[in-house]
């Protein structure tokens, strides 16, 4: 965290072994491996701070992205958000052909798949896929959550 790239980098009193411990414990990439590079960034308020780890492996989709809630007075890490596209681009096709061959009927007709996100432990090997027709408000939406390993939909709603 010392190291950190962003400006404004990350206060000191989150520089600790144990918080620094509990993050990384918090923190898992879609194949283990560590991210080539990670930014961090963070900033307190009067009891809590908040903390920014993202990094990008190779060839992926997109980012991870994990915010942290930390509370400085007694050590407590919390998961805000984990907004994980970190997973190999070359999952897309397949990913899509899940979703298109398990929903029902003619939802998906006309949307296109935007993004889609894995999911951590213990929901290893499902993805949440976004399906959008376009980008005025009120278009028709539809999240798909898949599984790969078992090539089967399991849930399907409306974004929000």
């Amino acid at each position: 965290m010392a190291a950190s790239r962003r400006p404004g980098g990350v206060p000191e009193q989150l520089q600790i072994p144990p918080i620094a411990d509990q993050m990384a414990q918090a923190i898992w990439t879609y194949d283990g491996a560590p991210w080539p590079a990670m930014a961090v960034s963070g900033s307190c308020g009067p009891q809590s701070c908040t903390v920014d780890v993202s990094g990008t492996p190779e060839a992926a989709a997109g980012e991870d992205l994990y915010t942290f809630d930390v509370r400085p007075a007694d050590g407590t890490v919390e998961v805000l958000l984990a907004d994980l596209h970190g997973y190999p681009r070359e999952l897309d096709p397949t990913l899509d052909e899940i979703a298109r061959d398990g929903v029902r009927g003619e939802r998906l007709a006309g949307l296109q798949l935007v993004s889609a996100r894995w999911l951590p432990p213990p929901d290893d090997g499902q993805f949440v896929l976004s399906y959008r027709s376009g980008g005025e408000e009120g278009s028709p939406a539809l999240d798909v959550v898949v599984d790969l390993s078992t090539r089967t939909v399991l849930d399907v709603r409306r974004p929000g």
